[in-house]
């Protein structure tokens, strides 16, 4: 983990520490996905039979998970994680259904009266990704939603084991949701295959989940494509970023960092402080913790490319963070709460000590799936309004036709909209003339 001081850096060198290691590759990995893409559109089940043979070493003869695998799976994991992915699912719809739309209307003029509904998209598509760490968290976070929302056709992909079985918590998380479809696919052939359906898989109105760089570029490719799906948000390898004083515990704020890091070797960490006594002793803990962790390895890979920024203000951290637009953001922080209106880009933000980025990530009930790559500038996390669309409606009387007509006639003819201004003009000469008489 490379140790900096943000004011000895100029211009290039600031945007080469806030680069994350996925954008430095891009040009391979979409050339990538776009074979495998193409190569899917083009022959179906038989290349995802294929790509799953080249990238997951399993032999498929069917890609739907059968009710005999679900009891399998069911009798396979311990009932400790099922009591724990339960508590997690009850805090995670509450957060959800606290948070869904109301339909509102209203009159904005006599007679004329503007609504808008809420309405669920039809088939979601949603990708759960496995790799190195399957992750059931993922499955309640995107069924969980979709459920409140009320998709009618809710189609879950997870990438299987070598032994052609998806992960059995996996499958356990999906079930508790009711109607949930799931196929054992993985990588950017899932994304694909959802995109444009398959023999075996229908084709979904948006894609959902977060993934690696492959997974990421193809939400970004099937959007694309001539008719092709919607996609939740950009939500490729996991980041965070810390924004530490000296006041902050480093053997906290190290085990954060870490576990993120643990994610994946395309993972990014980056800490931030104005105290350089605490940057080194988070270092230090960082490397005393790493040589503790089963997946040191795939940690020490992500610290390669992650960055410990010692700058002079925490006003200047706050300024970086918000440039970098971090998926999560830790304020490790005396008075965190004084802080948060400087945050103007974030996926989740998480207040305090106690507060860990990994609580998030299970079940503190907000949605682990976010916007990464610096998303965030223009990006939400899901919640149930990602799997719905609003609709407005509106309706005029004569008397709403009599008040807001000459306005819409008026403006339509400054427009050179003739035919416009006639559609109004005739309702307005009809109320005239009943009037009248």
């Amino acid at each position: 983990m490379n140790r900096i001081k943000w004011s000895d850096l100029d211009d290039a060198a600031t945007a080469q520490v806030l680069q994350r290691p996925v954008q430095s590759e891009s040009a391979s990995v979409r050339d990538a996905v776009t074979r495998i893409r193409e190569q899917v559109a083009a022959e179906g089940d038989a290349a995802l039979r294929a790509l799953t043979r080249q990238f997951d070493g399993a032999e498929l003869d069917h890609f739907e998970v059968t009710e005999a695998e679900f009891v399998a799976a069911d009798a396979a994991v311990p009932a400790a994680l099922r009591d724990a992915m339960r508590e997690a699912a009850a805090r995670i719809d509450a957060f959800h259904r606290a948070g869904i739309a109301a339909p509102y209307a209203v009159e904005t003029a006599p007679g004329l009266r503007c609504e808008r509904i809420q309405r669920p998209i039809g088939r979601v598509g949603l990708y759960v990704p496995a790799g190195s760490a399957p992750l059931p968290s993922t499955a309640l976070m995107l069924t969980i939603p979709a459920g409140l929302a009320g998709c009618r056709d809710i189609i879950l992909c997870t990438p299987p084991r070598a032994d052609g079985q998806a992960d059995p918590a996996v499958l356990v998380a999906a079930r508790m949701t009711p109607g949930v479809r799931v196929f054992k696919l993985g990588g950017a052939q899932a994304i694909a295959a959802m995109a444009v359906g398959t023999e075996s898989l229908p084709r979904c109105d948006k894609l959902f989940g977060p993934g690696n760089g492959y997974v990421d570029e193809a939400k970004r490719q099937v959007t694309q494509v001539l008719g092709g799906p919607a996609i939740d948000m950009p939500a490729g390898p996991s980041e965070v970023l810390v924004i530490a004083d000296a006041g902050a515990d480093a053997a906290f704020v190290a085990a954060d960092l870490l576990s993120q890091a643990e994610h994946g070797p395309d993972s990014q960490v980056l800490l931030l402080t104005d105290s350089a006594p605490l940057l080194d002793t988070v270092l230090q803990q960082v490397q005393e913790q790493l040589a503790r962790l089963p997946r040191a390895d795939i940690a020490r890979s992500a610290l390669g490319a992650s960055r410990a920024v010692l700058v002079d203000t925490l006003e200047t951290a706050f300024d970086i963070s918000n440039a970098y637009a971090p998926e999560h953001l830790i304020l490790a922080l005396r008075e965190p709460q004084v802080w948060v209106d400087k945050v103007t880009s974030a996926g989740s933000i998480f207040l305090g000590d106690w507060t860990p980025e990994a609580l998030g990530d299970y079940c503190s009930g907000s949605n682990h799936v976010l916007p990464t790559g610096g998303a965030a500038r223009a990006w939400s996390g899901l919640s149930v309004a990602s799997f719905q669309k609003a609709i407005t409606v509106q309706t005029a009387s004569r008397e709403g036709i009599a008040n807001a007509g000459p306005c819409a006639a008026t403006m339509a003819h400054a427009e050179g909209l003739q035919a416009h201004a006639r559609a109004v003009e005739l309702r307005l000469e009809r109320v005239r003339s009943e009037a009248a008489a």
